[in-house]
This record gives structure tokens, sequence and C-alpha cells, in this order.
């Protein structure tokens, strides 16, 4: 079985993220969006160094990216808003007209009884998609969506799973399959407080994935 990536999104504090950088994780994700409660206003008095680091966005402005790249030094640009292609590509395009390019995770939402997002137009415009459960609010919900319905999904773009993967996942998560799955999204299921992560509920879970499915 392939090597999953693991990102764990949703951090603010310092000695937080310290702690879960210690897990190895292969992402961590810092949410530059005020509408969330996990939004990251101004720069944490610690970075991790060992993982790459995401900055999740919903409907920015080209600006406010490029100012939050630099200001956190990001690795991956997550945009999970309604952004369209022309969006991405000026993101990848601004991004690597600078020393420090980055990738694109565009986010889409799964919702049961609906069709199967579009996403052939953002193919060519993004390195990753994301696929999380659609809800009223932006990501960070705790629930589910039927991974059933990714068999809609016909492209060719590297995905990652989110949406309510917790402590209980482990069964599902080593039942699914998918020839362009990446890695899973960890984020709510594993908090203490918003932003704030359970880092031994976090450490049993990445042993237990890394055991079966070779992360």
């Amino acid at each position: 079985m392939k090597r999953l990536i693991v990102k764990v999104c949703g951090m603010r504090d310092g000695e937080n993220i310290r702690r879960v950088e210690a897990l190895a994780p292969d992402w961590m994700g810092f949410i530059c969006w005020e509408g969330s409660r996990r939004h990251v206003p101004e720069v944490p008095d610690y970075l991790p160094v060992k993982c790459r680091r995401v900055g999740v966005f919903v409907n920015p402005s080209v600006e406010y990216v490029d100012t939050r790249i630099k200001e956190l030094e990001l690795d991956l640009v997550q945009l999970h808003g309604q952004e369209t292609p022309d969006f991405c590509r000026a993101v990848k395009d601004l991004s690597n007209s600078k020393d420090h390019s980055v990738e694109i995770i565009k986010a889409f939402g799964i919702a049961t009884g609906k069709p199967f997002p579009d996403t052939a137009a953002y193919e060519e415009a993004c390195d990753f998609f994301l696929f999380d459960t659609q809800t009223p609010t932006v990501g960070g919900s705790g629930q589910t969506f039927d991974w059933n319905m990714l068999s809609g999904y016909q492209g060719n773009t590297p995905f990652l799973l989110s949406g309510g993967i917790g402590p209980d996942s482990l069964p599902a998560l080593k039942e699914f399959s998918h020839p362009y799955w990446a890695g899973v999204d960890l984020n709510s299921r594993f908090e203490i407080s918003p932003a704030r992560k359970d880092t031994e509920k976090l450490a049993t879970f990445l042993k237990a994935l890394r055991e079966q499915n070779n992360v």
C-alpha cells in the first residue's frame, strides 16, 4: 500500500505546534480566514520546521495570499471557498514568480444526494484536491461524508480525504481505496479546544494508521 500524506490542520499555539510536530505529520495547516475559530491572525511564536506548512484560505484576494505566504513561509496554499481555476492559477503564478514557490490544494465539499463537484477545470491549476463534507460552515465540522461517492471522481489529481476523520475512523480508512487517494486531513475530532490538538489521542491514531497503511 502506498504511503499516505498526513496533514494536521487548524494549528495556532506555538507549544502545541511543537508537540504535534514531534509526531512527524507530513503537513501542518494554518487557517488564514477570520470566519474560523482556528484563525491565525498573527505569526505563532513557533512554526514547524520538520513538516510542510499549509495556509488555508476562503475566497481571499491574491494580495492577501501573497502576504501570508511570506509571513508564514508557506509551502502549500489550500483554497477552501468558491475560488475559480483562474484564481488558482493566479496564486500559483504569483508564488512561482518568487524565490519560494508553493503548491495549490483546492477543496471541494461533498454532499449526499448532490452531484459530484466538477473538478475537471481545476486539473491543470492545482497540485492536490481535498474532498471535505459540505456543510453550511467551511470545514472543521467533524462530519463525515459518504466516501463511496468518490467513485465519481475520475480525475488525475491526487486528493486528501477530509471531514470528520477521528480515532474511530481506522477501520473505514483501512477499507477505503482509490488510485488517486494521497492522504488524510485531521482536525476537529482531535481537538481539546479550537486550534489545540490532543497530542496523546493524535499519537495513538497515527501509530495505528501507520501500521495499517504504511504511512
